[in-house]
């Protein structure tokens, strides 16, 4: 597996928010981790990327132990993130905020350049001179995520990528999304729409105040009538 995640805890301050979480994501997987607003997806995420380090359990990545690292030391490893609310540099244009992000590839796989990106970006490349901050919603996702591929990771979070977009916009993202994983790309995808993740995901885990509640293949879920009937409606 590339992520291994055992048994987690993590809180804010005295609130406490994950209880035992645990999942794995392998090599070129799109694991999608479901669930409402407020049951510990995006505590999940930061937890991994080191921006709420968790009390207690077991992160790993590339079979080395991450929990309590600094955030940029688990960047550098090959894990990208993509926030919920984008944070991209309104002040800087979008091939300024690309230019920012650029690393090399922490892998054996090709790094991503600026050619690359605007492949599967080509909004972006006719957008190149335009600061951050006139960009759409739909835009600044793309340039987020596009920001987070500039650094090469072997390892994609994507935290509520769909969240606030108009459908058809968000028609057009998972189909950006799926190309990664045609490429390759292992993604760890955090959603509350089911149907969003319904064409992308290898694997499910649905979360429910802090803890998995259930966890299976796409084909796994699909069959299980109850399950399936009280989640695509999310």
């Amino acid at each position: 597996m590339l992520l291994e995640v055992k048994d987690i805890h993590t809180a804010y301050g005295l609130s406490r928010i994950l209880f035992g979480v645990s999942l794995e994501v392998g090599r070129g997987e799109v694991v999608s981790l479901l669930g409402r607003n407020g049951v510990g997806k995006t505590t999940t995420m930061r937890s991994i990327m080191g921006l709420t380090p968790p009390q207690s359990g077991s992160i790993r990545f590339r079979d080395q132990e991450i929990a309590g690292r600094p955030a940029h030391q688990i960047a550098r490893l090959g894990i990208g993130f993509v926030p919920e609310d984008r944070r991209i540099f309104s002040d800087l244009t979008v091939w300024e905020n690309l230019d920012v992000a650029i690393k090399p590839s922490a892998g054996t796989g090709p790094a991503w350049t600026l050619e690359r990106v605007f492949e599967l970006f080509p909004a972006l490349e006719q957008l190149r001179h335009r600061r951050g901050g006139y960009l759409s919603g739909g835009e600044q996702q793309m340039l987020t995520i596009a920001r987070a591929l500039m650094g090469s990771p072997q390892l994609l979070l994507l935290d509520e990528p769909s969240e606030g977009l108009a459908p058809v916009v968000v028609q057009h993202l998972g189909q950006q999304i799926s190309k990664l994983k045609e490429e390759g790309m292992t993604i760890l995808l955090s959603e509350q729409s089911t149907q969003f993740c319904l064409d992308l995901s290898d694997r499910l885990y649905i979360l429910e105040k802090g803890e998995v509640r259930y966890r299976g293949s796409l084909a796994e879920f699909l069959k299980d009538e109850e399950t399936c009937r009280a989640y695509l409606t999310l």
